[in-house]
């Protein structure tokens, strides 16, 4: 009989005791004690002197304090994620909030002391054995310096930050955990959480989906005076200090966060623009095939059949390490590991937040992933992206902390690439023609997502922080501007729109990611520009791939497939050959269907 495994993850095994654990706290009061130790260093360093070895120790200090401090933030997350009234978790990720402010200064501190190394110096101190491996973030980190206020202001931006910026991030987070939805199932009213009803907009009898829409609709109505006083004021902080450095672009943070020039962007963006109609005849067909004239936001998702037939936990984990196997045994050996270890969170229950999410635990050599397990085929996909994810973060767990800071773009990339691993299978598997088109339908709605949708939310948040300079931006006006952008990036093509989407998606308040959005495409479309040479080198390729992720979080973007696939990011070869690759799909799709 196939092994089963539990739908519930074990923190214990991290921190026993939950929220109330008195190891976590042992352990926070480790982290403080770290960050004074490492003041010390750093008040001591002085930079035109200081030998390579004093260099070392600091950076050696800093790499364990980075570790211990990411241990503790993965766990309260993951705390806050399983159950949004824990209150003793809120005021934990208060905590913490403040003492990622005394790291962010002492990073800044660092960064600081980099910028005053006298030019021969640096450089003979990137090239000593013991600094040479983290040379490029060392570099990143020196010129980042130059781009900043002085050390006392980014001091005092971080420490205002917490109770401010942040605060108004953790807000957004309580608002999530009040959203509760009705819906009545076989005669009984529910009430749903936000995870639960999303994922009844991809159910397959029509009824069902537009009432829950109607109804998610209403819920992010309800709060919507609040999130926009919170999104507001996050665009006004940064707005603020984007000024105050003298940055006049509000992409260039989460550029420089994504180690990838504006050309690459625009690049990219114009690929994608490319593939519109044709995605908008996909829609078009779908719509037809479904009985309807013109697809609604909540049709986007909804399957083929009214009689799709669910999977269960465990039969999804047994296909996601069969096909992780097919490409890298090693892949599937750890994606068992973590079904084994009870490293995810899947149960479907009120009280969980929404989304899903990896998260590392470094010190201990874990990952946790959370999502809500509903028997989707959505579902299977999204287990394998946060599973690419857990895999990434173990090839490069062995790094200098520095070297695990890769950017959220490349983070997509072994997410994605998972999934297309999965949808690859699926192709493979079907047989008739309903099941084809089944398949194709599946992967046809993620690049509806991730050409669309993403390309939505960029279009929203370059317009908003635009109208933002000018003063807070109503809830009303809110709306009109996600509803425009949402028309532009489907063509026109749907029936109606989410204008609440603002309100209800978490990543526009992330205080830790400005622009959570364009990379989600990047890492699309370059997992399927990996996934292409997959197909035709084989088995070897799997080193390649291995090679590449383990330098995600040492070289800019553009380097990164420069060594590893021999292309150039700035220009739209590349990203046109993916986006042609996933357009081929929509060909089946009509031949199929006609």
């Amino acid at each position: 009989m196939a092994k089963t495994y539990s739908e519930t993850w074990d923190l214990d095994s991290i921190f026993a005791g939950g929220s109330d654990s008195e190891a976590f706290r042992e352990h926070l009061e480790q982290v403080e004690e770290r960050i004074r130790t490492l003041r010390k260093l750093l008040e001591r360093l002085d930079p035109e002197r200081a030998p390579v070895d004093e260099w070392a120790l600091c950076l050696e200090e800093w790499d364990e304090l980075e570790k211990s401090f990411s241990e503790a933030w993965s766990f309260v997350t993951c705390l806050a994620a399983q159950d949004t009234g824990d209150e003793k978790a809120r005021l934990l990720r208060s905590r913490l909030s403040g003492i990622d402010a005394s790291i962010h200064s002492l990073q800044t501190t660092i960064e600081l002391k980099l910028a005053k190394i006298p030019e021969d110096r640096f450089q003979g101190l990137i090239e000593s054995p013991d600094v040479r491996p983290v040379a490029f973030v060392l570099g990143e980190m020196r010129q980042r310096a130059g781009e900043k206020m002085g050390a006392g202001m980014e001091h005092l931006a971080s420490d205002l930050a917490v109770d401010g910026y942040h605060a108004w991030g953790q807000l957004y987070s309580q608002v999530i955990a009040r959203v509760a939805i009705p819906f009545e199932r076989n005669g009984k009213q529910e009430m749903l959480s936000a995870g639960q009803a999303h994922n009844l907009l991809s159910h397959g009898d029509p009824a069902v989906r537009r009432e829950v829409f109607r109804k998610w609709e209403a819920a992010w109505e309800e709060q919507a005076d609040l999130c926009a006083a919170i999104l507001n004021h996050l665009a006004g902080f940064r707005l603020s200090l984007y000024g105050a450095r003298g940055w006049d672009d509000v992409l260039h943070e989460p550029l420089r966060q994504n180690r990838m020039k504006r050309e690459t962007l625009e690049a990219m963006w114009e690929a994608v623009r490319s593939g519109k109609d044709k995605l908008v005849q996909y829609l078009e067909r779908k719509a037809r095939l479904i009985g309807m004239d013109r697809l609604s936001w909540c049709d986007v998702h909804a399957p083929l059949s009214k009689d799709e037939r669910t999977v269960s936990f465990t039969e999804a984990a047994h296909r996601i390490v069969e096909q992780f196997g097919k490409f890298s045994p090693e892949m599937a050996d750890f994606a068992e590991q973590a079904f084994r270890n009870r490293w995810i969170e899947a149960e479907n229950r009120p009280g969980k937040r929404t989304g899903g999410f990896c998260t590392s635990f470094p010190r201990s050599r874990q990952t946790r992933i959370f999502m809500t397990f509903a028997g989707t085929e959505g579902n299977v996909e999204t287990l394998a992206h946060e599973l690419g994810h857990a895999w990434h973060q173990h090839l490069v767990g062995d790094l200098h902390s520095l070297n695990q800071n890769y950017a959220m773009n490349v983070a997509e990339t072994a997410s994605t690439f998972a999934e297309w691993l999965m949808a690859d299978a699926s192709m493979k598997r079907a047989r008739t023609r309903e099941e084809k088109l089944a398949v194709l339908d599946h992967r046809l709605q993620r690049a509806v997502s991730f050409l669309m949708d993403i390309h939505a939310r960029f279009l929203f948040e370059t317009r908003f922080y635009a109208e933002r300079k000018n003063g807070p931006v109503g809830k009303e006006r809110l709306s009109e501007l996600m509803t425009e952008a949402q028309k532009e990036a489907f063509s026109n093509a749907l029936s109606e729109y989410h204008p609440r989407f603002w309100a209800s998606k978490l990543h526009f308040y992330n205080t830790r990611v400005p622009f959570y959005n364009f990379p989600y495409t990047f890492g699309y479309l370059f997992s399927t520009g990996i996934f292409a040479k997959a197909r035709t080198e084989g088995g070897a390729f799997a080193e390649k791939v291995k090679d590449l992720l383990r330098d995600t979080g040492r070289m800019t973007v553009e380097e990164l497939a420069d060594r590893h696939l021999g292309a150039d990011l700035t220009t739209t070869a590349f990203w046109k050959q993916s986006v042609d690759l996933i357009l081929a799909d929509v060909d089946e799709f009509l031949n199929l269907s006609s």
